[in-house]
């Protein structure tokens, strides 16, 4: 694969905004967007991605969704989208280049429901109007969605939370793609994102539409291993982990599996409006032979569309009393979905199963530590929530002499705006109260006892 120039942005200075843009309303702390899942891992047909394109995008989302699906198009002022994207420049002919990159890259969406199936090849963005009315008179930058995709934007059925301020903070596109996909996995059960090739990946990381060859060893040492390392840096909740499948000794597929981290539990974790779970049609795939386990791995790699579609077939040709019975439901539903044939296989015989990666044992004991850990952050989180304030402001005190100075500088710059309030730094300082509370290593029959007593 040729090598792309950087996506890379200086750092972000902390800034203070420009005058036009005390007119912004204030907004919550936490501002999130619902990112439709098909909007996460986009593989652009035409065109090329950058990392403050996909930093537009998420805001310009973030502001539609705060104004309606209705509207047919949607504003805000230009001073707001530069300190939202952390945009460090008020050149506006850069900005207007990147919404041209965005206007210029084609994408297809596929989407099934049932027997439906259906393809949408569209622009990313709309037309974009740039106001400028006059010195002393604020700016505003109005845009608009495509419309076979706009509701599909603005009022997903099936969404990730994004947080704006992590994703604003990473430096490379490809971590920013990652982190997304990380947070749409991050609470489904298998916690294994989809599995592709590796040139579907060199695409989908990069931004680029002109990928025919890729050198893996190059992807995954200039792109894949630099994004990991960033994403590990700046995000408090998980990190990722690249998992390999090979023929012979050539990787050519490509798989990423999410490994929350002790301090998850304190973001939200387990909260279930955080992503999309159809527990309806998990219980069918268990219907149909599966343990409940393997059923939830399933679910999770697997486009929920195109699973439900295989689903819907394995159970009608379950029914068929005209053919002989399979003798692995199952192996069946694999094949359907690797396949994508609607039909039944020859003579209803069922295809050899396809494994799904299981972690090793290293890695199973690895994740019960770090289970541990969340554990104990939540507890010290409990104890300091039922705190006098003068305690409050004690262990406050001793973690910015302590830790402050170790932490990565936008978590830092975070806390010192918003302290245990911040999404993204407090979940650093109660993972140091349990550190603080209860010292030491933890020991084999304290994990032995934790694991026995974990819910199932």
């Amino acid at each position: 694969m040729e090598q792309q120039g950087t996506d890379e942005l200086p750092p972000v200075t902390t800034k203070q905004r420009s005058p036009r843009s005390s007119e912004v309303a204030t907004r919550p702390d936490d501002q999130s967007v619902a990112k439709a899942n098909e909007a996460i891992a986009i593989r652009p047909k035409r065109g090329k991605l950058t990392l403050l394109s996909r930093r537009i995008y998420n805001v310009f989302l973030y502001h539609a969704q705060q104004q309606g699906v209705d509207r047919p198009s949607y504003s805000i002022l230009l001073a707001e989208l530069i300190d939202d994207a952390r945009f460090t420049s008020n050149n506006t002919e850069l900005l207007k280049s990147h919404i041209r990159d965005m206007q210029a890259t084609t994408i297809e969406w596929h989407t099934s429901g049932g027997n439906a199936r259906q393809w949408t090849s569209t622009q990313l963005l709309g037309p974009v109007v740039i106001d400028e009315p006059g010195r002393g008179q604020a700016c505003t930058i109005t845009w608009t969605y495509p419309e076979p995709i706009r509701d599909r934007l603005v009022k997903p059925a099936q969404y990730t939370r994004v947080l704006l301020e992590i994703s604003s903070q990473m430096r490379s596109y490809a971590a920013s793609v990652l982190y997304e996909l990380g947070a749409r996995y991050l609470t489904s059960p298998g916690r294994l994102t989809m599995r592709e090739d590796v040139i579907w990946w060199a695409s989908v990381l990069t931004g680029r539409s002109d990928i025919t060859t890729v050198d893996y060893r190059i992807l995954h040492r200039d792109t894949i291993k630099k994004a990991l390392v960033e994403l590990d840096t700046l995000c408090e909740d998980f990190r990722l982990e690249v998992v390999e499948h090979k023929r012979g000794r050539k990787v050519e597929e490509l798989q990423f599996r999410v490994l929350p981290k002790p301090q998850a539990s304190l973001a939200g974790l387990r909260d279930s409006a955080k992503n999309v779970f159809d527990l309806e049609l998990v219980e069918r795939v268990i219907t149909i032979g599966f343990k409940r386990g393997d059923a939830q791995d399933l679910y999770a790699v697997t486009d929920e569309g195109a699973l439900r579609a295989a689903v819907e077939h394995v159970e009608q040709r379950m029914k068929n009393s005209a053919l002989p019975p399979l003798n692995s439901p199952p192996a069946y539903l694999r094949d359907a979905l690797k396949k994508q044939y609607a039909g039944e296989g020859e003579g209803g015989k069922p295809p050899k199963e396809v494994a799904v990666p299981r972690p090793s044992f290293d890695e199973r004991l690895q994740r019960l530590r770090e289970e541990w850990q969340h554990h104990q952050s939540s507890r010290a989180k409990a104890l300091f929530d039922e705190m006098l304030e003068s305690e409050k402001t004690g262990h406050i005190a001793r973690f910015d002499d302590e830790r402050l100075g170790e932490l990565a500088s936008p978590i830092a710059r975070a806390w010192r705006r918003d302290g245990v309030k911040s999404r993204i730094a407090a979940s650093s300082f109660f993972r140091w109260l349990a550190g603080s509370m209860w010292p030491g290593e933890v020991t084999d029959k304290q994990l032995l006892e934790f694991a026995m007593n974990r819910e199932p």
